[in-house]
């Protein structure tokens, strides 16, 4: 069996739920992304 993973992902219960690991990811990869587009636009309005 897959005894690499940790054990809160072998659970049966989780089995279509995304690891914790992809989901703090993806809250740093939108965290990044929102902090592009609003320097951005805040250039582009006091430039």
């Amino acid at each position: 069996m897959n005894d690499f993973l940790p054990k809160d992902e072998l659970d049966p219960e989780r089995k279509d739920q995304p690891s914790r690991n992809r989901v703090a990811l993806w809250i740093i990869g939108a965290g990044l992304g929102i902090y592009l587009i609003g320097t951005g636009v805040w250039g582009i309005i006091t430039g």
